[in-house]
């Protein structure tokens, strides 16, 4: 038990895939203007992680390793993760269309979330057991939604606020990022 929650506080805080690993960056930077669709995007990366690890997990250590092709590992998890973010796209376009057209371009992206693929890539290389690569993913996705709705939160705040003209938009969010980053790391000596 205390290993699970060692890899949960180590993917929410230390190892942030955002501000640590640097992954995930084009959503966070897109999809950060406005809180709702910034957690809305966090939960649906999160849905995918998750769901990315169980089934990869599953393929990895019933088909992969058995049959001694683990060279195939990222051409599979990629199929997998293209596989799950087209269907959760029809599912949203379906059920609360207005969320699709809040999401644009991000959504699609998801597929080619770079999180994403780290999150198989790090249970597969981390050899974490079938619990351990749920709770990886549950910690990865949170971690990469609390970053996400801290960003558009101070985000929406400087929309009030007199910034420069030409630190507006993506020069300030870079900033922000930046001391994020720099917070983040404090709980590096944590865990």
């Amino acid at each position: 038990m205390n290993e699970l929650i060692a890899i949960f506080l180590g993917m929410v805080l230390i190892n942030n895939f955002i501000l640590v690993r640097f992954l995930g960056l084009c959503p966070f930077f897109g999809v950060s203007k406005k809180l709702g669709p910034a957690i809305s995007m966090g939960v649906a990366v999160t849905f995918v992680m998750t769901i990315a690890s169980v089934a990869t997990w599953l393929i990895r250590n019933y088909i992969l390793i058995p049959f001694d092709i683990e060279y195939m590992n990222i051409v599979i998890f990629i199929l997998v993760i293209a596989t799950l973010v087209q269907i959760i796209e029809l599912f949203i376009k379906k059920t609360n269309i207005g969320l699709y057209f809040a999401f644009g371009i991000y959504l699609p992206l998801i597929t080619t979330n770079c999180a994403v693929l780290g999150i198989t890539l790090i249970n597969a290389t981390q050899n974490y057991s079938f619990g351990g690569s749920v709770v990886a993913a549950l910690g990865g996705g949170l971690g990469f939604t609390l970053v996400l709705a801290m960003m558009s939160g101070i985000r929406e705040k400087l929309e009030l606020a007199n910034t420069p003209k030409s630190m507006r938009g993506l020069p300030i969010a870079f900033l922000i990022a930046a001391l994020l980053g720099l917070a983040f790391s404090g709980f590096g000596g944590m865990i």
